[in-house]
C-alpha cells in the first residue's frame, strides 16, 4: 500500500494540490460529523491543502477584499474538483471514497459542516492548530484551503506534528473583532470558544460581508498576519 500512497500523492499533486496527508480515523472518534456515523467504514481520511495566492492575501491589512473573497471562492472549487480525480483514483484501485465539499455550512447557528477539514488536516500532520482556530502548516502558515476524502484504502497514516505557535501573538493582535484569546494548544482544542469568541467573530464576519461584493463569512485578517505565512519558504520538492 505504500506505492499506492505514492502514487496517489503524486496525482493529486499533479491534479492541482500543493499538501497531501493521510489521517487514522480513529483519531478522529467521538468528533461531531454529519451524519454521525460518517467516518464508520472509512479508515482513513486524506486531506488535502491547496495554497492561497500571496500576492492576494498580501492585499489584506484590517478587512476582506474583492479579490481575495473571488480567489477564496476559485480554489474551493479546485479543491471540489482534486477531491473528484482522488475519489476515481480510489475507486480504480479497488477502495471506496466519499469526498467532502471544501466550504459548506450546513448550520449558521454553530458553524458546523460534514466534518471539520481542519480537524482531519491536523490529524493527517498538515500542520496545528494556530491560536485563530485555523490550522497552519509549516511550508505556508495558515495561507490554505482543505478538503477531504474519505476511504477504505488500508494505506499508511501520517502523523501529527507539533504546535510552533509558541508565544507569537500576531493573529490575536490583528485581529479586528478582538475574538482570539492568545490561548496555545499542544494539539486542537477542547472547544472553538476556547480559544475564540465566536460570537464577536462571527459578529464580524457578518458585518464585512456587507462591504462590496464578498462571500459570506470571510475575514482574512488572522490568515495575513501570520509570521508562518510570511516567512520565506524554499520550493515544493
Amino acid at each position: 500500500m505504500t506505492n499506492l500512497k505514492e502514487d496517489l500523492f503524486a496525482n493529486a499533486k499533479q491534479w492541482g494540490a500543493d499538501l497531501v496527508r493521510v489521517a487514522d480515523s480513529t483519531r478522529m472518534a467521538g468528533m461531531e460529523t454529519r451524519p454521525e456515523n460518517l467516518l464508520n467504514n472509512f479508515p482513513r481520511a486524506i486531506s488535502i491543502a491547496v495554497q492561497l495566492a500571496d500576492g492576494i492575501i498580501d492585499t489584506i491589512v484590517d478587512t476582506p477584499t474583492e479579490i481575495y473573497s473571488q480567489h477564496y471562492q476559485r480554489v474551493n472549487a479546485l479543491l471540489d474538483h482534486i477531491a473528484c480525480r482522488v475519489s476515481s483514483f480510489i475507486q480504480n484501485n479497488g477502495g471506496k471514497a466519499l469526498p467532502l465539499p471544501a466550504s459548506q455550512i450546513l448550520c449558521e447557528e454553530r458553524f458546523v459542516s460534514y466534518i471539520s477539514h481542519k480537524a482531519v488536516a491536523i490529524n493527517a500532520g498538515l500542520g496545528w492548530q494556530g491560536k485563530s482556530l485555523l490550522l497552519v502548516t509549516p511550508q505556508y502558515g495558515p495561507r490554505v484551503r482543505l478538503v477531504t476524502i474519505l476511504t477504505d484504502l488500508d494505506i499508511p497514516a501520517d502523523e501529527p506534528i507539533r504546535n510552533r505557535c509558541g508565544k507569537c501573538t500576531k493573529c490575536t493582535d490583528a485581529c479586528p473583532s478582538g475574538a482570539i484569546k492568545n490561548v496555545n494548544t499542544d494539539l486542537y482544542y477542547a472547544s472553538r470558544n476556547e480559544a475564540v469568541d465566536l460570537t464577536a467573530c462571527v459578529d464580524h464576519l457578518n458585518k464585512v460581508s456587507g462591504y462590496g461584493n464578498l462571500s459570506s463569512y470571510i475575514c482574512g485578517v488572522c490568515v495575513a498576519s501570520c509570521p508562518w505565512g510570511k516567512k520565506k519558504r524554499q520550493p515544493k520538492s
